[in-house]
Formats: C-alpha cells, structure tokens, sequence
C-alpha cells in the first residue's frame, strides 16, 4: 500500500515539474518577438558568405545547402531555413511583407519593426503540435523555418541577426 502511494505521489510530483518547467506557446512567442526586435536593433554582423547577388552573414553551424535565383536554402543540423530576396526591393521596402501575410488568413504573432529606414517583420504561425511556421524578415528579404516551440525565440534571433546582414546587389 505504501508503495502505491508513493508511486503516485511521484507521478503527480512528476507532472507538476514537467508542466512548469515547459514554457507555454504564448511566453514563447512573446520571447521570440523580444529576441527579433533585440537583433534587429543591433549593429549587423559582418558579412562571412556572398554569391553573385547576394552577401550574408551566417553564425557558427548554419551552412549554404543549395543556391538558386533569389532563393539560399541553409541548414543548421536537421534545421532547414530557406532564404528569399528580392533584387528590386530596398530594406525599407513593404512588398515581401504584404505578400508573406496574404497568403494566410491570420498569424498568431505579427509584428514589425522600424529602425533607420530598415523595416522588419516577424510572423508566427502555430501548427500541429509543437511545430510553428517562423518567418522573419527585413525589406525586401525573409527568412522561413518550421520551429518548435520550446525554440522560437532562438530561431527567432539567429534569423533576424541572418537576415540583419543581408547585402543585396542591384
């Protein structure tokens, strides 16, 4: 009998520590658009990879996998992230945002950022389970992932300092 209530007194211990220590989908969100608005507002970093169009900072661990016109898709481990720019639109531009948020009916996180003449943009859309469409842009550049909760202020932030370097050639 004794080991029975012990048994459940350490599942019910259990479950109350795992529920506290998971961080709820809103105080992620609400992380990850601080960690976009901390990038954004910081000195870019110094460019480290360029193609015939294009020069970019990518931080330790994130490589180019495949390069095409306007796309650069990157890989971090199994993270995959896939970057778009247009040529034609400067970084104060409003084109690639209007474009990305139209193609859904709503975001659960939707905000945007202004600074210098730099307009960037942070879109969360919460799907199945634990997985989240992340999009972070700035002007006429974005940045796409699928993210899990417990990481969106991380990719958030490696994305947003990405895209912050960005150096398109016209």
């Amino acid at each position: 009998m004794k080991m029975k209530i012990a048994a459940a007194l350490l599942l019910i211990i259990s479950v109350i520590l795992l529920s506290a220590c998971s961080a709820s989908l809103e105080e992620e969100q609400d992380a990850a658009k601080d960690a976009a608005e901390e990038a954004f507002s910081q000195t870019p970093e110094k460019t480290n990879h360029k193609s015939d169009n294009i020069e970019y900072y990518l931080p330790f661990g994130v490589e180019v996998k495949e390069e095409s016109p306007n796309n650069i898709i990157l890989k971090n481990g199994s993270k995959t992230y896939i970057l778009f720019y247009n040529p034609h639109e400067g970084p104060d531009s409003e084109v690639v945002y209007d474009a990305t948020v139209n193609q859904k009916k709503e975001y659960d996180v939707n905000e945007t950022y202004t600074k210098d003449g730099y307009r960037g943009f942070l879109l969360i859309n919460s799907g199945k389970k634990d997985e989240n469409e992340l999009i972070v842009g700035i002007g006429g550049v974005k940045i796409s992932t699928q993210s899990k909760t417990k990481h969106l202020s991380s990719d958030a932030a490696t994305m947003m300092e990405i895209i912050n370097s960005v150096k398109v050639k016209n």
